[in-house]
């Protein structure tokens, strides 16, 4: 029973690791390069970076939401599923 209830907190964490990352990355290589950009062009205005970070985020989570949700709807089945042998 407590291997069945650590299993599926050790696959919460492995869902969160595995859908973080992908708009975070994304918010980091947009900023790094609008950050160029403004280095370069010496632009010093921060709603630009600010805003395409914001964009990015976005753009990762309408690509890949369906995935992420599928992921976390599989464990909420999971958990309901096998609540009612946790409590006994």
């Amino acid at each position: 029973m407590e291997g069945a209830f650590l299993g599926a907190a050790r696959e919460a964490l492995l869902i969160t690791v595995m859908a973080s990352p992908p708009p975070l990355i994304a918010a980091l290589l947009v900023g790094l390069a609008i950050a160029i950009v403004q280095a370069l062009t010496q632009v010093q205005e921060q709603t630009l970076g600010v805003l395409g970070r914001i964009t990015a985020v976005f753009g990762a989570l309408f690509f890949l939401g369906p995935w992420m949700a599928s992921l976390i709807v599989r464990l909420a089945q999971r958990i309901l599923t096998e609540f009612p042998n946790w409590v006994r």
